[in-house]
């Protein structure tokens, strides 16, 4: 099991780099948001960053842009977040990383209300992204969601984005999984579902009203139960803890309970 931290992408990324390292994480998240990870500046800084992730022993895992919208029902809109990510994944690829994460296509504005031409719409533009992903070589693992993004929260959503794309893997998101779960047995229906399709895990805590990214065991996720049958299925591969404290010594003994349980 290798276990990663995401940087905060309002510090420049080779502090960033330094600083996970220190804390003795196997890997970076790099996620590619503004200001300081946004593409641009990843391809300015592309020598200096791949020397600093050579130089402290960390792998990569990048992150695509969080705050896109690739099914807005404004095509402009659109148009413009599918560019934004099309540049992120070439300056993803050029850092070779293991895998790259993304988030399902957000349906927001009025979208929920024409949820089937705003799922066409989401279709459509991850094709487009799974499509150029392949082309460069990049291995994608789209994350489940919470309900705030309408139409990528249950197992059940992702049965027809995992047949239309076979080479797809889940991000296994168990913050994300585990708001307004009942029973907090949403997670366990994920792994159920998709346990040999699950690429990469996202880890945090949270009271399952809000996706709080609270230190393990701070919240009310039965990791103990979570990890024996996440074991059970086979996973033995990167977990990025998403711990969002100023504080990081909490992401470091995150880090240290889920390398107990496991």
């Amino acid at each position: 099991m290798q276990f990663g931290a995401m940087n905060f992408p309002i510090l420049p990324v080779v502090d960033e780099i330094r600083a996970i390292a220190d804390l003795g994480f196997d890997y970076l998240e790099l996620t590619l948001d503004p200001p300081e990870a946004h593409h641009e500046k990843i391809r300015e800084q592309e020598k200096a960053i791949a020397q600093a992730l050579a130089d402290c022993g960390l792998g990569l895992v990048c992150h695509m842009p969080t705050f896109v919208y690739l099914a807005d029902l404004t095509p402009r809109i659109r148009k413009a977040s599918l560019l934004e990510m099309q540049d992120a994944l070439n300056a993803a690829a050029a850092l070779h990383p293991r895998k790259v994460v993304l988030h399902p296509p957000f349906i927001s504005g009025m979208g929920p209300l024409v949820m089937d031409r705003s799922k066409k719409i989401a279709m459509e533009n991850l094709e487009i992204i799974v499509l150029e992903a392949g082309r460069l070589g990049l291995s994608v693992c789209i994350e489940n969601m919470f309900s705030r993004y309408p139409g990528w929260t249950e197992p059940k959503d992702f049965f027809p984005v995992f047949e239309k794309f076979p080479a797809l893997r889940l991000t296994l998101d168990i913050g994300h999984a585990h708001v307004e779960s009942k029973r907090g047995d949403r997670i366990l229906a994920f792994i159920e579902a998709f346990g040999s399709r699950i690429g990469h895990v996202h880890a945090s805590d949270n009271l399952g009203k809000a996706d709080d990214h609270l230190p393990i065991g701070a919240g009310t996720i039965d990791f103990d139960r979570i990890i024996r049958v996440l074991k059970k299925a086979g996973y033995d591969d990167t977990i990025t803890l998403e711990i969002f404290s100023r504080d990081r010594r909490y992401l470091k003994m995150s880090r240290d309970r889920l390398k107990e349980l496991f």
